[in-house]
């Protein structure tokens, strides 16, 4: 089992896996830091000074703890939608982002391919039916 382990971490492919998915977090935390500190704040600007991430609603209000320490302190407990408004821009910015870096790969790969399609040699054309023929002829006449 220990072979197979090694086997498998050894292959290139967990290499690239690894790396592209330390890549994909850092990539994940600049572009929500691109909607919170950039898109956002314009956005929430423009709302009359919104901030979406302040927005919530609450369901049960938050009770402190007395100075006596009498009082059991509460949580208070709220649906914070203004944050999920934020996860679903940061999503669509990471998908379009994502898109267009295949796109390009793709773009990139079908350049690269074309260019190997026309530097490979062309195959020298089939005998036609009349070169076929006049072969034959030649080879009996031989005999």
């Amino acid at each position: 089992m220990l072979k197979e382990f090694k086997t498998f971490i050894s292959k290139g492919n967990v290499m690239e896996m690894a790396v592209g998915l330390i890549m994909a977090t850092y990539f994940g935390a600049i572009i929500k830091s691109l909607v919170a500190d950039i898109i956002m704040p314009p956005i929430g600007m423009l709302m009359g000074g919104v901030d979406f991430a302040d927005l919530q609603m609450v369901l049960q209000e938050g009770i402190a703890e007395s100075s006596e320490g009498a009082g059991d302190a509460v949580a208070q407990v709220a649906i914070s939608y203004g944050v999920f408004i934020n996860t679903i821009i940061t999503f669509v910015i990471v998908a379009f982002a994502i898109f267009m870096v295949v796109k390009g790969y793709n773009k990139m790969k079908a350049n690269m391919e074309k260019k190997k399609a026309e530097e490979a040699p062309a195959a020298p054309p089939a005998p036609t039916k009349e070169e076929v023929l006049l072969g034959e002829i030649r080879d009996l006449l031989k005999k």
